[in-house]
Order: C-alpha cells, then structure tokens, then sequence
C-alpha cells in the first residue's frame, strides 16, 4: 500500500519537477495552439498569464481523450468553481506485485515502438480510502529515473553515458475521469490503453520515451469533477519503486523475453 509519495497540500504540479530544459512551461499545453493532449481550453486569457506558485509546476502536456475534447468547449467558467470540501484519505495498492517484482529483479525491460507498445506487466491499482460521493480524476505519468543511458553487457545494465534530452513530458488521463469514489473503488483501475513510443513527431498522444533509458511511472490522483480544473488543482503522486524499467527497441535480456513468453503461453 502506498501513502503519497509527494505531500498533497501544495498547487497542482508541485511534484513535478521537470527534468530536461526541453519541457514546455505550463501555459505552453495550456494554449490552444498545441495539440490535442490537453482539450483547449475555453479560458479567460489573463489567466494563461496568471503565475503560478512554484517553478516546478512546468513541462507537462497531458494525454486527454476525444470526448474530453469536445466537451471542453460546453462547459461554463461556472465549472471550474471550487467544489465543497471533502474529507478523504486515499491509498494504493499496486496490483500483480509479484509479477513486477519478478521482472525487477531481473531488470525490466518495456519494448517501446514507433506505432505505440502496450506496457508489459500492465500498470494497474486498487484504490482505496476515497470520498464515494466526491469526483477524482485519476492520471499517469512516465518520467526519467535518472539522468544515464545504459547498455546491456555482459549479461547486465551498466551505465553508458549521459541520457539524451527528453520529449516534453505527456500525462494520460484515464478514460472514465472524472468518476466518483466509489466508481474508482469498485475494481482496479488499469491503464491498459496507456502506450509507449519512440516516435518524436507522435500525434497519437502517446507517451514519447528514450531508448536504452530508466524511466518511473507514477500515478496520480486529483480531486476534481472536471478536467478543466487539472491545472489549478492538487495531485496526490504516489510511486512503486518495482515498476521502474528501462526502454528498449528489442529485448536485451533472454531472461526477461522468456519471462514475457511464459506468461503469453
């Protein structure tokens, strides 16, 4: 079970601290410019230049479905009014532990395409602790483990360098957000659809990762019953250590492709 990994009492993006000087301030996915990561947003324009309270609140662009898209654009101003005050105390447990725990003492290693590539083992939680009546939205994020390039030798990842600069960074809602607490804690939330790339023109929204590189997924979760309210709201980020891995093209140790085989058999 996991507590926060970051606490939750600061401004939206606190935990974020952006790893490579490539990453987009805030008001950068914010603008109607980009793309579809992130609906664009039917805001007053003096708030894109509104400053936020902590520089680490840059660089993230957001993943968001098409539905979320078109229905950015009906939703009054109204909406992003604060919602009433909500006692909760949301925990995590990482579903299928043992079987990250047996790729990460291996190594684990996430095959990362040009078309897009499922993760392996998939990333899925059970959640607990929340508001029943209240609405979250629940989001995952990938980001660098450390600031390496690694090669596999001799039987074993070592590091080879410095890493190379990161893409922005993306985040993928979940399709059903916002749903209520106890819509969430009904069953496990998996993150099935979430999908990994190594194409730098991706306009899939995909998560855009670096070959040969560690990266940590963490997930979050945001008390808000509208997307609109992302940026201005505070995450909960919680991280489990045994879902590290590092991106490869093609699998670099036979033990872990023979692992991946045996549980497709």
């Amino acid at each position: 079970m996991r507590d926060p990994a970051f606490p939750g009492t600061a401004m939206a993006y606190h935990p974020f601290h952006a790893p490579r000087p490539a990453d987009f301030p805030m008001s950068a996915f914010l603008a109607a410019t980009q793309p579809s990561f992130f609906p664009a947003l039917a805001l007053p324009p003096a708030t894109l230049g509104k400053p936020l309270t902590d520089p680490a609140e840059a660089g993230l662009h957001v993943s968001a479905l098409g539905h979320h898209h078109q229905a950015a654009h009906l939703r009054s101003l109204k909406s992003l009014e604060p919602e009433e005050e909500v006692e909760d105390d949301p925990k995590v447990n990482l579903e299928a532990k043992e079987l990250w725990d047996q790729f990460h003492k291996l190594g684990t290693e996430m095959v990362i395409t040009k078309s897009g590539r499922r993760m392996f083992p998939p990333f899925k939680v059970r959640v607990s602790g929340l508001d029943k009546k209240a609405k979250y939205i629940l989001l995952m994020d990938i980001v660098a483990a450390d600031d390496c390039r690694y090669k596999f030798h001799n039987s074993r990842w070592m590091v080879a360098g410095k890493a190379d600069p990161e893409m922005p960074k993306r985040m993928y809602i979940h399709p059903d957000s916002p749903a209520t607490g106890e819509q969430w804690m009904a069953k496990p939330v998996a993150f099935h659809k979430l999908k990994l790339t190594n194409n730098i023109s991706d306009k899939h929204g995909f998560t855009i990762l670096n070959s040969m590189h560690k990266y940590q997924p963490r997930f979050h979760i945001v008390r808000a019953n509208d997307i609109l309210k992302l940026p201005y709201s505070t995450f909960r980020t919680y991280v489990f250590p045994e879902t590290d891995f590092i991106a490869v093209t093609a699998y670099q140790n036979d033990k872990v492709r023979a692992r991946r085989i045996f549980y497709y058999c």
